[in-house]
């Protein structure tokens, strides 16, 4: 059976027609709506072919799936990612979780002579994605070959401030959860001063190049070809502030005056800065990532969660008539649909669609026994 799903599934992808946005044609290749943890794209303009986001990890242990199946459709998502790599000449990779990148060493076809746009792996970083950054860069080093030209260290971006301070968010008043919310800051502030030790004492990592291989730190940088432009935001929250899974870059892609706008791993977003930012860059197609419903009460709490609620709401009615796409995180949860049911009175009409239902699929959190062993 894990062989028939996942070839269902990979079918999908393949025989989809991509969505298009003016010259802007963006393909979704996995996405968590199909099983397995993802939100990859292949983007095609006249310009440029790009890879977002190259990697697929197995779902979690409460995911109501046998350990088989999960495996199967990771490896038929990664498969898919590939076969698109082919066609790719740029990669992006908004950070280092594994459901967005996968080492070269695994499959070196998705880098190889690639112009690659990458999460600084220097700051605003947190310390399990630091290691793994320097992991990657180390591999993709050695599948370059002996021929690497490192470029000259960039310029030292000054004083390390705490973001936190910028942001309209910090100032929010939550009542009775305000005494609690300046405890976490504390300790946040905390963290923040540890990751700026890492990042002073030790060596950087440089971008360099090899061959058609060529690799460039893209915080808060844009790129263009010809006439598409790809701007990424500077490092954003993967969540509240001080969040312990560190900052993701986000991305846009312009062209004749069309832009596409992907998340990343925002997580609704939490933060209502980030819910003004998207709102002021009025996409004509937003992909957009949720909240992980399946840790709320764990890793999530009900007040974050109720941002994240009132923030997409704000954004959905504010691009009222563009086109959106919300998978990611939501669709790890059997109850997402109860849970995100507040959004759904917010707006009232159905959430977005997910990548499953935009290729004609019921997402498959929705077709699975809660005790399903596949």
């Amino acid at each position: 059976m894990s062989d028939l799903l996942s070839s269902k599934y990979e079918d999908a992808v393949l025989h989809s027609s991509p969505l298009k946005i003016g010259d802007i044609a963006v393909k979704f290749l996995w996405a968590d709506s199909l099983g397995a943890k993802s939100y990859s794209l292949f983007v095609e303009t006249p310009d440029i072919t790009l890879l977002v986001d190259p990697g697929a990890a197995s779902m979690q242990p409460g995911y109501p799936l046998d350990e088989k199946m999960k495996k199967s459709l990771k490896e038929t998502a990664l498969k898919v990612i590939k076969r698109f790599a082919r066609k790719a000449r740029l990669v992006a990779i908004t950070h280092y979780h594994f459901d967005h990148f996968t080492s070269p060493e695994e499959a070196p076809s998705l880098y190889r002579g690639k112009k690659l746009l990458i999460k600084d792996p220097n700051r605003w970083i947190n310390a399990s994605q630091w290691k793994r950054a320097r992991e990657f860069l180390s591999a993709l080093r050695r599948i370059a070959g002996p021929k690497v030209k490192e470029k000259s260290p960039s310029k030292s971006a000054g004083y390390l401030r705490d973001p936190v301070e910028g942001l309209n968010s910090s100032k929010l008043d939550f009542g009775d959860y305000n005494a609690r919310r300046q405890e976490l800051f504390s300790k946040g502030r905390k963290w923040l001063e540890g990751l700026f030790s890492l990042w002073e004492n030790n060596t950087p990592q440089r971008e360099f190049s090899a061959g058609k291989l060529e690799v460039s730190c893209a915080d808060g940088r844009t790129f263009s070809f010809g006439g598409t432009k790809i701007s990424f935001s500077p490092p954003l929250f993967h969540g509240i502030e001080y969040d312990r899974t560190g900052w993701v870059i986000a991305l846009i892609i312009e062209r004749g005056g069309y832009r596409v706008l992907y998340t990343s791993d925002l997580q609704g977003p939490q933060i209502e800065d980030y819910a003004d930012w998207i709102i002021e860059e009025k996409p004509d197609l937003l992909i957009a990532d949720g909240p992980p419903t399946y840790l709320l009460g764990f890793m999530m709490n009900r007040i974050n969660f109720e941002r994240s609620i009132r923030n997409m709401c704000r954004i959905l009615r504010e691009l009222e008539g563009k086109r959106v796409i919300y998978d990611h995180h939501l669709y790890r949860d059997k109850r997402y649909r109860e849970r995100m049911e507040p959004l759904r009175r917010c707006l009232g009409k159905p959430l977005p669609p997910s990548v499953a239902e935009f290729l004609g699929l019921k997402p498959l959190i929705d077709t699975l026994r809660v005790n399903s062993t596949g």
